[in-house]
């Protein structure tokens, strides 16, 4: 931005700092300020109560953006430094042409200057109430004359923050109330000062013979003779709140109440305690600090935080081992793990509830998903334990068929019919945990040697049966992402003998089920296919072909598939050569 030319006199401090303003606004691209302080500020050519001036604004294109042609400025107050100006700019004058506009604000919109006007509040004076405090010594964060503008537009969100003295105050104020208990008041013969990272310190006169006898650290310190009096200061603390804290647990005569009252942050500051009274071995302070960590619930990041902490700290106290039992795994619970997953698996299959069986279905799934890691020493449920269920799940489909199919028309029919249902899904659920932990492939030759279910399968009413196909759909798709590896031949097998069943029941799938997403189908199915050798693709494609036609929607739309074998069968063939040339290998010395 190039300097001003001219200013009015009577103003010129105010002028000059709405001039930079937008330079600085220029510079940091805020547009809507740059706008806003020209709206102010009037072009050269104005009457006698308004200043002249003459700049070029090129970073930004303001003539396309309308602006008022005349308005009022009440007040417009600066703080420049200590200093405050007030002035009635009343009636600025703008022209038109100059600044490109062509629609008038109205009267009662106020001009963005107030809003942005630099009127930073008071410092405030640092507190010290009594010789207890001494704050770090440094510099003034008060705004002086020589302070830019551009410091105090880019820090917007750093002012929108409690400023330093106003937390050191807060912090003076806690620790003025803890120092405000008889055994503080009344003095005593030894001095202790506890000095922060950031300069602050802290300063009390204490008995030596309650340090002495509460803390092997200050016993070790105080070691002299007792009619001399001593001075103990513990610099570079994390917190000095807290070793002041540890220091008036000691003086305290009901431990287990103070304790409470101080911890009400929770965990955080219970460990902070702990890790204080072991540094200067508070051990009362450290056995309570332990005793009501047992007692309160933690979170989960809570519980990462206290085993690291007493990880860390390395306490012999049969205390901390009693804080982490409700974490610590035992040996039992290892060996008997699968065990447990067996009984957890078996009660979610046969379920009473279906609400319940949804929600603990859900909460299994997610919870073994967690377990499928790298990790080896996270128990997971084993391969055995899975294929053990999808047996049991299959013969038990197989046997409700059967019932089903028999012709005897009983009256539990219908009953009969949903627990076909119960169990198709049953199995679709556990071969989903199979799938997401990679041990699919087995049972994809499984269930492509059931021959004799599938031919029960089409004596069913679709209503009911639609959900076994949902377990074919469900391998072809694993198979078409990649996560299930199995040869051809069982490929092969599994559509030979599953697939005209999905075909007959892919419009009730699509229809009665939201959870079943067509095209994720319809990919993994042509993924699936075009797995196979080509003649074997063909004989797939030509009879859906057929299908498709006869069935439309009611049929999977394979038609990429179709096309893919298309262009392998009749237009990039491929013809495998036989390569008769030989590799031929001499040996030979090398001469020396």
């Amino acid at each position: 931005m190039q300097e001003m030319s001219h200013m009015y006199s009577s103003c010129p401090g105010i002028m000059s700092r709405a001039l930079e303003v937008v330079s600085v606004a220029q510079e940091l691209k805020r547009e809507k300020t740059v706008k806003s302080y020209l709206y102010a500020l009037p072009p050269p050519g104005c009457n006698q109560n308004s200043f002249y001036f003459t700049s070029s604004i090129s970073p930004l294109n303001l003539s396309s953006s309308p602006c008022p042609t005349t308005t009022k400025l009440r007040f417009l107050q600066l703080q420049l430094g200590d200093c405050h100006y007030l002035c009635d700019c009343s009636h600025f004058l703008f022209d038109s042409q100059t600044m490109g506009g062509e629609s008038a604000l109205k009267s009662r919109e106020v001009s963005a200057m107030i809003k942005h006007g630099f009127i930073a509040d008071p410092t405030l004076s640092s507190f010290s109430p009594s010789r207890t405090f001494s704050p770090p010594s440094s510099t003034s964060t008060r705004p002086t004359q020589t302070q830019t503008l551009f410091d105090m537009m880019s820090s917007e969100e750093h002012n929108r923050r409690p400023p330093d003295d106003t937390r050191r105050r807060r912090l003076q104020d806690r620790l003025s109330h803890l120092l405000q208990e008889p055994p503080f008041l009344g003095g005593g013969d030894v001095r202790v000062t506890v000095v922060g990272r950031d300069g602050f310190k802290v300063s009390m006169e204490v008995q030596k013979s309650v340090l002495a006898d509460k803390s092997r650290f200050f016993a070790e310190k105080l070691r002299c003779d007792g009619s001399l009096s001593h001075s103990v200061e513990i610099s570079d603390c994390d917190d000095v709140q807290v070793y002041v804290e540890a220091v008036v647990l000691m003086h305290s005569q009901d431990l287990k109440n103070k304790l409470r009252s101080m911890c009400q942050e929770g965990v955080a500051k219970i460990l902070s305690l702990l890790k204080v009274s072991a540094a200067i071995m508070f051990d009362l302070g450290v056995v309570s600090c332990l005793e009501y960590l047992e007692a309160i619930p933690w979170t989960e990041d809570e519980q990462e935080e206290v085993i690291s902490q007493l990880d860390h700290l390395q306490l012999h106290q049969d205390s901390a081992a009693q804080v982490l039992l409700r974490v610590s795994s035992d040996p039992s619970t290892a060996a008997r793990a699968d065990d447990i997953f067996m009984d957890l698996l078996s009660g979610v299959l046969q379920a009473k509830d279906d609400k319940a069986r949804r929600e603990m279905k859900g909460l299994l799934s997610r919870l073994l998903k967690e377990n499928a890691s790298n990790d080896s020493s996270r128990l997971d449920v084993s391969k055995d334990t899975l294929y053990n269920l999808c047996q049991r799940c299959i013969n038990s489909l197989a046997q409700c068929l059967s019932e089903a199919t028999s012709g005897d028309e009983r009256p539990g029919r219908v009953a009969l019919m949903s627990e076909i249902t119960r169990e198709a899904d049953n199995i679709q659920w556990i071969v989903d945990i199979l799938i997401g932990k990679r041990m699919g492939d087995e049972f994809v030759k499984i269930w492509a040697e059931q021959e004799e279910l599938a031919a029960l399968h089409s004596k069913v009413p679709t209503v009911y049966r639609h959900e076994i196909s949902k377990i074919t759909a469900q391998l072809c798709i694993g198979i078409g992402r990649g996560h299930i590896l199995v040869p051809k031949e069982i490929r092969f097998s599994l559509l030979s003998t599953w697939l005209e069943a999905l075909y007959d029941d892919f419009g009730w799938m699509r229809r009665a089920s939201k959870a079943v997403d067509r095209k994720l189908v319809e990919d993994g199915l042509s993924q699936t296919i075009l797995t196979l050798p080509l003649l074997q693709q063909q004989a797939v494609l030509l009879n859906w072909f057929d299908r498709f036609l006869n069935k439309g929607d009611d049929c999977p739309n394979i038609q990429k598939a179709f096309e893919i074998w298309w262009r392998r069968a009749f237009i990039r063939q491929y013809s495998a050569e036989p390569d008769n040339s030989q590799l031929q290998i001499t040996v030979c010395d090398y001469p020396s």
